[in-house]
């Protein structure tokens, strides 16, 4: 009786060091791939995001913008009771300014600081 014909060897097949390197090395690349695009998704998801917001607080800027100039108009007609027209678009023009200088001045200000301290 031949015992090898009908029975297959129970000792499994060893691989060699040569085929276990190659393979640790394929999955070490599959794995690197993978964490590379998981990591490109992350940045996709918030690049999308972040053009959301940014799409948002550009809309809301123009819509505050048109409705500050409503206001700066409805200040200017108000002001035409107590002074002539030209008057009061130059009185509110010149105080808008003084305001938006001194606002810039501050901000220049904490900009400066904020680049001297780093």
């Amino acid at each position: 009786m031949n015992n090898k014909a009908g029975h297959p060897d129970p000792t499994p097949q060893r691989e060699s060091f040569t085929e276990l390197l190659g393979q640790l090395a394929q999955n070490s690349a599959a794995v690197v791939h993978d964490e590379i695009e998981l990591v490109i998704r992350r940045i996709r998801e918030r690049v999308t995001v972040g053009r959301r917001g940014v799409v948002l607080v550009a809309t809301g800027a123009v819509i505050s913008l048109a409705a500050f100039m409503a206001l700066c108009a409805a200040l200017i007609v108000g002001l035409t009771a107590y002074m002539a027209p030209a008057m009061a678009a130059l009185v509110t023009g010149v105080a808008l300014a003084l305001l938006g200088g001194v606002m810039a001045a501050i901000g220049y200000q904490q900009l400066k600081k904020a680049v001297l301290e780093t």
